[in-house]
């Protein structure tokens, strides 16, 4: 599955907190596999809501949604 261009403000955040190396490893592996066991994707609850996360460090994760078969990642957060 294809991940759309990022939102600018999630590029500022990627950027601010040095994640820019690990979240285009796990974008390419995310692309290839959604599944890999390295992403630890999810769905959050409340599951009718239909939000997911994968890992892109220990302590970050990206949420998306799928939107016509492509994932829109709208937010990226800390995780603990």
């Amino acid at each position: 599955m294809q991940i759309l261009p990022l939102a600018e403000h999630l590029h500022e955040i990627i950027e601010r907190h040095g994640l820019r190396k690990a979240f285009e490893k796990q974008k390419r592996l995310f692309e290839n596999n959604w599944r890999h066991p390295s992403l630890h994707t999810e769905i959050l609850e409340p599951r009718h809501l239909k939000i997911y996360s994968f890992r892109i460090t220990q302590k970050w994760r990206a949420l998306f949604f799928i939107k016509g078969g492509k994932i829109e990642v709208f937010d990226i957060t800390d995780y603990h």
